[in-house]
């Protein structure tokens, strides 16, 4: 602000007193409150693009229609600079199998992305192995980010790359969460008469189970703890549930049709 405003003796003497005034703020700050942070003189210092033979980096290129590209100064206090805005997202899949959520693992994965060359306009292709830990349980659809890891320009921000599990179709169970399905076909004299289904487990077990009711299409038996992690307690698992498919005979002959008649419910 404005200080030491007391009256002083001026060499005119009886020309009367003059005031002296010592300016002690910061005229930048005082510049940019009184504009309202604006800058009034941009319009009439802006440079063209190649025009700045000394190398200055505090302009950064943008494109206005019509009128080609002009430097714009984006202050020294932030590299980014504040045209600049970060490009969306990049998603890929990564496909895991049910041993691999079961055990967890390990993937790497190779990108290839642009990055800027020392002149800061320049731009090359640069391959790059990206790590993944697969945790123990994780779900189908988490996402893995890598920071910033996309296409490199001078006038951007790099898109984070971004990883979404996805499960691989497998060939004998099907997931639900922490639980696994396994599809167990039985006949229709098994599901009548009762019967042992030799059920696999993802650790490559067996575990006979048996079975004296009536087992009807579509109904379920659990096997507790013998599914996958759960993600936040990879120590405690889902369960294995038996799904039971019932095969029905394409046709019966006439002697068993009239036995069954005898012997069946109506």
């Amino acid at each position: 602000g404005l200080k030491g405003g007391a009256p002083t003796s001026g060499p005119g003497g009886s020309n009367g007193p003059t005031f002296t005034y010592t300016f002690r703020g910061d005229p930048h700050a005082m510049f940019a409150e009184f504009f309202d942070g604006r800058n009034p003189f941009d319009t009439f210092f802006v440079q063209r693009n190649g025009d700045d033979e000394d190398g200055d980096d505090t302009f950064t290129t943008f494109h206005v229609g019509g009128f080609g590209s002009v430097g714009f100064p984006r202050g020294r206090g932030g590299p980014e600079g504040t045209c600049r805005k970060q490009d969306p997202p990049v998603l890929y899949d990564l496909k895991v199998s049910l041993e691999e959520i079961y055990s967890g693992c390990t993937k790497k994965m190779k990108i290839s992305h642009k990055r800027l060359n020392p002149d800061g306009k320049t731009v090359r292709n640069e391959d790059k192995i990206l790590t993944i830990e697969v945790k123990r349980g994780w779900k189908e659809g988490t996402k893995i980010t890598f920071p910033k890891e996309g296409d490199q320009t001078p006038n951007n921000i790099p898109a984070d790359v971004v990883f979404v599990l996805k499960d691989k179709p497998h060939g004998v169970f099907r997931r639900e969460g922490s639980d696994i399905v396994y599809p167990a076909k039985i006949s229709l004299r098994e599901a009548l008469c009762g019967c042992t289904v030799n059920t696999p487990t993802l650790d490559g077990r067996t575990i006979p189970m048996v079975f004296k009711d009536v087992l009807k299409p579509g109904v379920k038996r659990r096997i507790p703890g013998e599914g996958l992690p759960y993600p936040r307690t990879p120590d405690q698992r889902g369960d294995l549930i038996i799904e039971f498919e019932v095969k029905f005979p394409d046709r019966i002959p006439p002697s068993s049709k009239t036995l069954l008649e005898q012997i069946l419910p109506v």
